[in-house]
């Protein structure tokens, strides 16, 4: 049998899981994100780091859908993505986890986690009980309650749970669709120093391969996970590369901390 050479497939083979090129975004006359061009390799793991109002959550709202950019692309894998709806940027493989949980609040950590599963097939939230019975679907979803170490809570309703359960339940619906691309945002917020310990090993055991973003304000998860980091200030991007670079950096020591060196950042729990 011959193979034809598609050269499109095999340049979306060698694309960036994520880049972003001259990326603006205003409302009314503010501008949030300035001129941002980034580039993720695939299996990377970029922390997204700023002061609050740095522009972090409107830039991970541009590149899962929730707003288009006033200017500038964004392309996922090859594919451009930029002003897609979300469902539409989440068939193509990305995901987002939100600060705040975002749970079905009466269904079962079982019935939370099926619905995303059958979410990412076409199947809405109507159909559940309909496809109980589906076999495939509900061994998927047990397969990944276990890794999240959720069976003993199976038919715990999602308001029931620790807060905790509840961030792990959440991080399981976002890779229900097994993305390519997934987006945490601020994963360990409101967590304890144990809990976020945990909640770090937990990402890090259901994630091998897969390209993270993490928008993260504790610096233990970031040196702790991130292989890259970004800075923004002010809408902009400051610096962008490995941890030991940014660190390095006397423009996010002084965006950060004043100009005090950042080698003990890791031990620096919360920045503003």
């Amino acid at each position: 049998m011959t193979r034809t050479f598609d050269p499109q497939a095999n340049a979306a083979s060698h694309a960036p899981a994520l880049e972003l090129k001259a990326l603006h975004k205003r409302f009314d006359q503010t501008e949030i994100v300035r001129d941002i061009s980034l580039t993720v390799q695939t299996g990377e793991r970029v922390a997204i780091i700023g002061p609050n109002g740095a522009g972090k959550s409107t830039l991970f709202d541009l590149i899962s859908g929730r707003h288009a950019p006033s200017s500038g692309q964004i392309w996922l894998g090859g594919d451009r993505i930029d002003g897609k709806k979300p469902f539409e940027i989440n068939h193509k493989g990305l995901s987002r986890s939100f600060q705040i949980s975002q749970l079905f609040p009466t269904l079962s950590v079982f019935e939370n986690l099926r619905c995303a599963m059958l979410w990412q097939q076409g199947l809405g939230y109507a159909f559940c009980k309909l496809l109980a019975s589906q076999t495939d679907t509900n061994h998927r979803t047990r397969a990944l309650m276990q890794r999240l170490q959720l069976v003993d809570a199976c038919d715990t309703p999602a308001q029931h749970l620790s807060y905790a359960q509840q961030r792990a339940l959440e991080l399981g619906m976002a890779l229900a669709s097994d993305p390519a691309v997934l987006l945490l945002d601020e994963p360990t917020a409101g967590m304890s120093q144990s809990e976020t310990s945990h909640f770090m090993t937990l990402i890090a055991a259901l994630t091998p391969g897969k390209t993270l973003l993490i928008v993260e304000h504790d610096m233990s998860v970031v040196f702790g996970l991130a292989t890259k980091i970004a800075v923004i200030v002010q809408g902009e991007l400051l610096a962008f590369g490995t941890p030991d670079a940014v660190r390095a950096n006397p423009l996010v020591q002084q965006a950060y901390l004043g100009a005090v060196p950042l080698a003990s950042c890791a031990d620096q729990t919360v920045l503003a």
